[in-house]
């Protein structure tokens, strides 16, 4: 595999083929992916205590809903979904939710949508990304 000769931009969308998405995003282990219809976003911004704080609310509400309901549910924190070629997404939170429960994929590495079946629920916080986070990432959940 050669090296990118272009520096692309962070936190925008831009054209790109699947194998540049995917060099790109294995040289920023920190970063958050997003890949959809030949176009990726890489963020590179740090997760403040805002969004920290709305994270664990929405995490605590779900879980909590579920419990009381009696509802089986796994949920993930900061998964990445990978479907090879196609699309790649790291909600803030996602669920399998009632049968589906014991179906969430296990392991370290990133969930195969190849192999493993998409989540329930997926789940965005919006800080400082509302703009995407209800245009383009909406569609990428959507689709997911």
């Amino acid at each position: 595999m050669t090296k990118l000769q272009t520096i692309l931009p962070t936190d925008t969308w831009v054209v790109a083929p699947w194998d540049e998405y995917i060099q790109m995003i294995d040289d920023r282990p920190k970063a958050k992916g997003y890949y959809r219809n030949g176009r990726m976003r890489i963020e590179t911004m740090p997760i403040g205590p805002n969004h920290a704080k709305s994270h664990g609310i929405i995490i605590f509400a779900v879980n909590l809903f579920c419990t009381l309901k009696n509802i089986p549910f796994n949920g993930l924190d900061n998964c990445s979904y990978r479907k090879a070629g196609v699309r790649e997404c790291q909600p803030d939170v996602s669920y399998y939710i009632g049968e589906r429960a014991q179906l969430a994929p296990t392991g370290t590495a990133i969930a195969s949508l190849d192999r493993d079946l998409p989540p329930d629920l997926a789940i965005e916080i919006a800080d400082t990304t509302l703009a995407d986070d209800i245009g383009e990432k909406r569609l990428l959940y959507e689709e997911l």
